[in-house]
């Protein structure tokens, strides 16, 4: 039975993704905030994926930017607000698309038997923001990063260790 899952309550401001990982939480943690790694797994696999920046820790900036076949770029950057090793990351998100629209993520790593948990939580200014990233294809989006992300872990094995 697959494990992962997305809740999207009617009427609240959050969206959850769970998530299960076959690696400890370390490296897990380490491809969410290595800046090398995050393209080779962040976003739809259609998409280049470039990080301009990324200062992972408390009040520290990041900005990613994706470009599509046809030259078109998505840009997206927020900012730090804890950071706790292998444990947790809490920053904000926007894209520059829609300014103003700005969430709040909560990301925590649970580890147990060598199968990490991630469980995302990101919490919007509106009900009306959360639905309309729904109505834009967040769900699958997301799933699509979590299924890259495994695969980077599969094929990484010990050399992030």
């Amino acid at each position: 039975m697959d494990r992962n899952r997305t809740i999207l309550t009617p009427g609240k401001q959050e969206a959850i993704f769970i998530w299960y990982f076959n690696a400890p939480r370390e490296r897990v943690f380490k491809i969410y905030t290595d800046r090398d790694l995050v393209p080779q797994w962040w976003g739809p696999r259609n998409l280049i994926t470039v990080v301009e920046k990324m200062e992972v820790r408390p009040g520290g900036e990041w900005r990613i930017i994706q470009t599509d076949e046809a030259g078109n770029e998505y840009a997206f950057h927020g900012v730090y607000h804890a950071v706790i090793s292998s444990e947790k990351l809490v920053y904000t998100f926007e894209y520059e698309g829609t300014p103003g629209h700005v969430l709040l993520e909560t990301i925590t790593f649970t580890e147990e038997d060598g199968l990490t948990e991630v469980l995302d939580q990101s919490v919007y200014q509106s009900v009306e923001d959360r639905d309309e990233m729904v109505m834009e294809g967040m769900e699958e989006g997301a799933a699509e990063s979590y299924e890259r992300l495994a695969e980077l872990l599969k094929l990484s094995g010990r050399r992030l260790e």
